[in-house]
C-alpha cells in the first residue's frame, strides 16, 4: 500500500466502534471494529475510544500515511459550542470528550465530533441513497430513533441538538409508554427495533432475540407479532407525515437494523404516507444503502471537510 494523507475515522456505538484510516478520494485503507465497554461505566467507553483514536493514529504512521485530520461519531446530544456530549446509554453526562480527543492527540490534527446520525446521513448524502437531494432525511431504525435532516442542501445540527424525532410524542393516553428520556409516548418507545421486541414480549410474556425474531413470527403469521408491527408503523408514518408536511423533503431513506425488513417495512410507509398527504410534496422512501459503515464514513467525510476548509483558508 502506497503511503498517501488519511483522516482517523470512528462511529463509536453502544456495543461496537466502527473504525477506519479513509484516503481523501474516500477509499478505505483500513477498517476495523472494536467493542464498546458500556457495561464499564462511562469513563471506561470514553478512555477506550480514546485508545482507539490513538492507536489508529500510530497504526497510520508505522504504514507510512500522513493524518491529516480525526473524525468522531458518537450518539446523543452534543453541546457544539463546548464539545460536550451527554448520552444515557453511554453513562455521560456532559462529558468533555471533545477536550480529551485534543489532549489524547499530541499532534496539532483537526478534530471533528459529529452525532452519529447527521454522520451516517451525511455519508447517504455524499455517496448514498440521499446522493442529489438538496431536502431529504436519513431515518435510521436501530436501537434507538434519530434523524439526519438536509434542508435546502445543508445538514442541520440546531448547535448539536437536533434530529431527535424518536422523541417525538406521538403516543397519547393509556398506550402511551415512558420512554428513556422521561416523556412518555415518544416515536422510539413503539417503533424503533428495541421497542418491537419490548413490546412483544409484554405483549405475550414471551421473550424474544431481539427485533429479528419478532420480524420471523411477523412473517409466520404471529397475530401478536402483526400488533406490534402495526403500532410501530402507525407511528413511523404518522412521524413522516409531519416531517414531510414541515420540511417538504423529496427523499427520505430509512436505515438501521429494521431496513433489513425490506419491502415489508418500506411498501407500508409509502402506502401510508401517500393516504395522508393532501396539499404536500410526496417524498420517495427508499432503503439506505451504506449500512453499518455509514457513520464512519460520513465522521471521514466531515473530517476531509475540515481539512479542505482549513487549507482555503490559507490559500
Amino acid at each position: 500500500m502506497d503511503p498517501c494523507e488519511v483522516v482517523v475515522a470512528v462511529d463509536l456505538g453502544g456495543t461496537r466502534m466502527k473504525c477506519g484510516l479513509v484516503a481523501a478520494d474516500g477509499a478505505v485503507l483500513h477498517r476495523e471494529t472494536r467493542p464498546t465497554p458500556r457495561d464499564a461505566g462511562g469513563r471506561a467507553v470514553l478512555d477506550a475510544l480514546l485508545e482507539t483514536v490513538v492507536e489508529l493514529s500510530q497504526k497510520a504512521t508505522a504504514d507510512g500515511h500522513r493524518v491529516r485530520a480525526i473524525g468522531v461519531v458518537v450518539p446523543g446530544v452534543i453541546d457544539a459550542e463546548h464539545g460536550t456530549v451527554g448520552a444515557e446509554n453511554l453513562e455521560w453526562v456532559a462529558t468533555p470528550v471533545l477536550a480529551e480527543l485534543k489532549a489524547a492527540i499530541s499532534d496539532d490534527v483537526p478534530i471533528v465530533l459529529a452525532h452519529d446520525v447527521r454522520g451516517g446521513g451525511y455519508a447517504e448524502l455524499r455517496q448514498g441513497a440521499l446522493a442529489g437531494t438538496t431536502n431529504s432525511m436519513f431515518l435510521p431504525l436501530g436501537t434507538g430513533i434519530a434523524a439526519a435532516m438536509i434542508v435546502d442542501g445543508s445538514l442541520v445540527s440546531g448547535d448539536g441538538y437536533a434530529g431527535e424525532l424518536g422523541h417525538s410524542k406521538f403516543i397519547y393516553g393509556d398506550a402511551a409508554e415512558l420512554c428513556a428520556c422521561g416523556q412518555w409516548g415518544c416515536l422510539e418507545t413503539v417503533a424503533s427495533a428495541a421497542a418491537l421486541a419490548r413490546r412483544y414480549t409484554a405483549r405475550t410474556g414471551r421473550t424474544v432475540d431481539g427485533a429479528r425474531e419478532v420480524m420471523e413470527l411477523l412473517a409466520a403469521g404471529d397475530p401478536d407479532a402483526a400488533q406490534v408491527w402495526q403500532d410501530a408503523l402507525a407511528a413511523l408514518i404518522d412521524a413522516l407525515v409531519l416531517y414531510t408536511t414541515l420540511v417538504a423533503p423529496t427523499r427520505i431513506a430509512i436505515g438501521g437494523g429494521l431496513v433489513g425488513a425490506g419491502e415489508t417495512l418500506l411498501q407500508p410507509l409509502r402506502e401510508g404516507v401517500h393516504a395522508r398527504l393532501t396539499f404536500q410534496r410526496e417524498p420517495e422512501i427508499v432503503a439506505a444503502v451504506l449500512g453499518e459503515e455509514a457513520g464512519m464514513l460520513g465522521a471521514a467525510q466531515m473530517a476531509w471537510d475540515s481539512v479542505n476548509a482549513d487549507e482555503e483558508e490559507t490559500a
